[in-house]
């Protein structure tokens, strides 16, 4: 079932990469917003954030407001300016031009799209029905992978954990479509009141394809759902990498699970392989047994509402706007956003490194990322300092932890080389142009399996702003997106920028070193690379950090969920230390120079809280902090600063102090 909701790992920001503001002209910090009723010591997000927070309004259309990831407003109206002009204009055929200017133009064209109704799926649904046994089932399930509908199989090539230089198949635990596992048993009022319109969501999308069992049939599939649902592990236990890992010969699971039948799978997935990676194999196996326990028929319900759910977005308006009720019910958004802004993170989605060529062109500024680099460069210098001096780290540790860390790749702005889309897209046909790129999508990304990774891929597109680590790699990358203010600003103080964008690229740093990352290598395998006594240390270190955590309180009696934020907690605890000290090495990082009343250390906090700026509604709020591996933002701020003695001295913070905690249990891992 189709994912509702799609997190960055950071931010995303407001203004065009090639803003030219001289820094008196810019405030960077708003003195004017700042709480003062407020001590830093009792809550410094809220002394920074306050009176913003308190005036902020949450558009109808959107589930939150200010510096995180809701500041894609801004950033989608650049694309739609690139996509609009370029849909005016006459491309030449197969050009960059035309595929995204005729992609946007055939989802703008709201009148064809509603007059054809569900037409587009009917041909999908009769071949559901024709189904008469479980081999016709698996065909049906392998034939839409293909096209991007992930029913009751999840897959992924990527690098083998043992051994990255060689990419295989991944298989994980699918077939649910609330969030997770964990709302199918939950009795509080929020979840029951989420189930609820999940299944009415289920049922009108069977209603509008003209079926009259409809309520009866949302509840098979809900059944179906919550046994298998029964056998995921949870959010947290996934992140044991060597428990989420299990290299299997295609034989033997195969004879074991014959009802999935493997080897027709594969064949039918068009992946030549003798072994894959089971991630879950409990899952498997009660998918398995399920291929039998449940009738063909129910299964047949459960398809059809799976596909359906995969592509009700791209269908007319009342399938469109189901999805969109229920919806409501995780986010709290009361209407819907502009179909221009929905069709261009679309156009992003799918065609992005091709539109993204056309909005580096435009809007990135190629000092920007020099500037960046250098920023990278320093912090990294920075954090083989502080491995360095760690007084619970060994030698021979250290020594591998430096080489891992001088080992990372720096990917910034945009990729050397372009990816390019072998397909053909019509102005007219929106339906058929998500298929055909969905379809390209899959054969690009199994065209992978059995070969060395190509290192020049992005997780990302550039115009996105966020930034991540990838163990496999074991690179970072910073797209052009995030190299903008509140982030970035080629003007701005240094200050501003370690304590922004330079706050981000150490928490990147940090993350090959978090609870996932430091259990890969240098060269991305997992492979233990610590001495035992230092890795126990390293893990009593981090469980201090869940423990910590899971004392912070959400929504009254909702609390931060310490073991699934663990390994963001750690990278910004790490990141927010490794760019004060990369700060500590500049000019302004060793002057005591106020700026609009404030010293550079003060600044350079101030800015660390004004990128996490956030408001969200409650409902959203609700939900990310059951799915989502981020603390909400204002933890992302007072939970690092708590453990940060160089805070203490910029702003006094004092015994008696509701953040403040004493040198002794101050956490300190990288």
């Amino acid at each position: 079932m189709k994912r509702i909701f799609h997190f960055s790992l950071v931010a995303l920001a407001v203004v065009s990469c090639k803003q030219q503001d001289a820094p008196q002209q810019k405030k960077y910090v708003e003195v004017a917003q700042i709480d003062t009723s407020i001590k830093p010591g009792n809550n410094f997000f809220r002394y920074v954030n306050g009176t913003w927070y308190d005036t902020a309004k949450i558009a109808a259309d959107q589930v939150g407001v200010g510096s995180y990831s809701f500041l894609n407003i801004p950033q989608k109206l650049l694309l739609q300016s690139i996509l609009e002009e370029a849909s005016k204009a006459t491309g030449a055929e197969g050009s960059i031009e035309q595929k995204v200017g005729d992609f946007y133009a055939s989802g703008m064209d709201t009148v064809g799209i509603n007059q054809r109704g569900f037409e587009p799926i009917k041909s999908m649904l009769a071949r559901i029905d024709a189904i008469q046994d479980r081999t016709m089932l698996m065909n049906f399930v392998a034939d839409e992978l293909k096209v991007g509908d992930y029913s009751i199989i999840s897959f992924e090539i990527s690098p083998d954990n043992e051994n990255s230089s060689i990419n295989i198949a991944h298989f994980s635990q699918a077939g649910i479509g609330l969030p997770d596992r964990d709302y199918y048993f939950k009795t509080d009022s929020s979840s029951l009141a989420i189930q609820s319109a999940y299944k009415k969501y289920i049922a009108t999308l069977f209603q509008l394809t003209g079926d009259s069992e409809a309520s009866k049939n949302a509840d098979i599939v809900y059944d179906i759902e919550k046994q298998l649902a029964s056998s995921h592990k949870t959010r947290i236990e996934r992140r044991d990498v060597k428990a989420n890992y299990h290299n299997l010969p295609v034989a033997g699971i195969n004879k074991k699970q014959p009802n999935i039948g493997w080897v027709a799978l594969l064949k039918n997935l068009g992946l030549d392989t003798d072994t894959v990676d089971i991630a879950q194999p409990a899952y498997f196996d009660k998918l398995n047994a399920m291929l039998t326990s449940v009738p063909v028929d129910h299964w047949k319900v459960y398809l059809k509402a799976s596909s359906m759910t995969s592509y009700d977005e791209i269908l007319s308006k009342p399938f469109e706007k189901a999805s969109f009720e229920y919806n409501k019910a995780l986010s709290g958004q009361s209407t819907e956003k502009p179909r221009a802004q929905v069709i261009a993170d679309a156009v992003d989605r799918q065609l992005g490194f091709a539109l993204s060529q056309l909005y580096v062109k435009k809007y990135f500024n190629e000092d920007a990322k020099k500037r960046a680099l250098e920023l990278v460069n320093n912090l990294t210098k920075a954090f083989e300092n502080r491995i360095n001096q760690l007084d619970w780290m060994s030698d021979s540790t250290k020594l591998k932890a430096k080489e891992k860390l001088n080992a990372i790749t720096k990917k910034i702005g945009y990729p050397d080389v372009w990816r390019e889309y072998k397909v053909k897209i019509d102005r007219n046909k929106f339906f058929e142009n998500v298929v055909a790129l969905r379809q390209d999508e899959y054969q690009y990304q199994t065209g992978k399996l059995n070969k060395p990774p190509y290192k020049q891929d992005w997780e990302t597109t550039p115009p996105t702003v966020t930034a991540y680590y990838n163990p496999s790699f074991n690179e970072i990358v910073f797209p052009a997106g995030i190299l903008q203010y509140p982030y970035f600003d080629l003007y701005a103080d240094d200050a501003i920028n370690y304590g922004g964008i330079g706050m981000v690229i150490g928490h990147e740093l940090t993350h090959a070193f978090d609870d996932q990352g430091a259990q890969f290598d240098k060269d991305g395998n997992v492979k233990n690379w610590w001495t035992p006594a230092d890795y126990e240390k390293f893990k009593a270190k981090t469980q201090q950090v869940i423990d910590l955590y899971s004392t912070f309180t959400v929504l009254d009696s909702v609390h931060v969920k310490g073991g699934l934020t663990v390994g963001e907690n750690t990278a910004d605890n790490g990141g927010v230390a490794i760019a004060y000290d990369a700060f500590k090495l500049t000019k302004q990082g060793q002057d005591t120079t106020k700026i609009d009343g404030f010293t550079p250390d003060q600044r350079f906090f101030l800015s660390v809280a004004r990128i996490w700026r956030v408001k969200t509604r409650d409902e959203f709020l609700r939900t990310y902090i059951n799915t989502n591996p981020h603390s909400p933002a204002m933890w992302r701020v007072n939970g690092p600063l708590m453990n940060f003695t160089p805070f203490y001295k910029a702003f006094n913070v004092q015994p008696g102090e509701k953040n403040y905690k004493s040198d002794s249990v101050r956490i300190k891992i990288w």
